[in-house]
């Protein structure tokens, strides 16, 4: 059983405690996302921290606005500056380490991590690590047409030898219309949860065991109950994964 580790701190407003644990930063940019992975690492940490507990945690944000300017240009290496810029002020705020919780950006993470003055998760290395956990072998990709048309996915699936399988043209149409006119906003509707499961039916038929839930916000809206696969939720699995590593530096 872990143990919780606390150390007095003096201000002018008295004294706090705080967990020796590694500060986690999170470089946001959808803010939906960016909640629900903020709230899953509050929530979750209950069991290494007690009641209420949980790791120190900092999150910048730029606007989204502003994160479609370059990729609308199909400028990663402009999108990158942007998480770079959020990384310096989350290391000088004390994070020892970074997630992101959007999938899109992370096709900047090659310019990113060589850069980064701390190191980060990546989001799909983590959903792959949960695939090969729970053995699935061949995954359907949902998400943005910029995240489902990259190699941010491919790359780390195929080099764990897991299959993988993109939404058609018209598809990746539908679902990208949905994120951002309706899931970035906190919007759900039925007629978007239909669209997902027709797409997720279909690549049920084509073989695939399990769906990644590859945009922060989809997991607002689709989830195991509601899927036709078993899902593959990367906003809470990065969360997860996160909260791990934080109290990797607990006392056992």
């Amino acid at each position: 059983m872990w143990m919780v580790r606390t150390v007095l701190m003096t201000s002018g407003s008295g004294v706090s405690c705080s967990p020796m644990s590694q500060h986690i930063g999170i470089v946001g940019c959808s803010a939906e996302g960016a909640a629900l992975c903020y709230r899953t690492i509050c929530a979750e940490g209950e069991p290494f921290f007690g009641e209420h507990g949980h790791p120190e945690v900092s999150m910048h944000t730029y606007s989204l606005g502003e994160y479609l300017l370059p990729a609308n240009r199909d400028d990663w290496q402009g999108v990158g500056d942007l998480m770079l810029a959020s990384a310096h002020k989350l290391a000088a705020a004390g994070a020892d380490f970074l997630i992101c919780p959007d999938n899109t950006i992370h096709q900047a993470m090659p310019y990113v991590e060589p850069r980064s003055p701390r190191p980060w998760l990546h989001i799909a290395r983590v959903v792959a690590d949960a695939a090969i956990a729970r053995g699935f072998r061949r995954l359907g990709l949902t998400g943005t047409r910029w995240l489902v048309d990259s190699d941010v996915y491919p790359a780390p699936l195929t080099a764990r030898g897991i299959e993988y399988r993109r939404p058609e043209p018209e598809e990746r149409a539908a679902i990208d219309r949905i994120i951002f006119s309706e899931l970035v906003k906190g919007a759900m509707t039925r007629e978007a949860e239909a669209t997902f499961q027709r797409v997720m039916e279909r690549m049920k038929r084509e073989g695939c065991d399990a769906v990644v839930l590859g945009c922060t916000e989809i997991p607002l809206l689709m989830h195991d109950g509601n899927s036709p696969l078993p899902t593959l939720d990367s906003t809470r699995l990065l969360a997860r994964a996160a909260l791990e590593r934080a109290v990797e530096a607990l006392p056992g």
